[in-house]
């Protein structure tokens, strides 16, 4: 491998914002938010939508995932005017 051209790999939490499951792990990404582990130390941090903690496939549940106001924008254009199919 050439020096010099890969991205530096540190210690970095990713953190469920539905289920609150966090992981320490390695990555490239870089946070400018950073959280206390449990062993003291502070790791930077990047919050995700879904993980494994909250996926529906993995915890058998159903859900809502609206992350850009799609239901709302949906719900705005159509309302109660749209026509339901048999």
């Amino acid at each position: 491998m050439r020096h010099g051209i890969h991205p530096l790999s540190r210690p970095v939490v990713f953190r469920d914002r539905t289920s609150g499951f966090q992981l320490l792990t390695h990555s490239t990404l870089d946070a400018e938010r950073t959280v206390e582990w449990e062993d003291g130390s502070t790791y930077p941090v990047v919050d995700v939508e879904i993980s494994s903690a909250s996926h529906p496939f993995y915890t058998g549940t159903s859900r809502v995932v609206d992350t850009a106001g799609r239901v709302e924008r949906f719900q705005r254009r159509y309302g109660a005017t749209a026509p339901v199919r048999p």
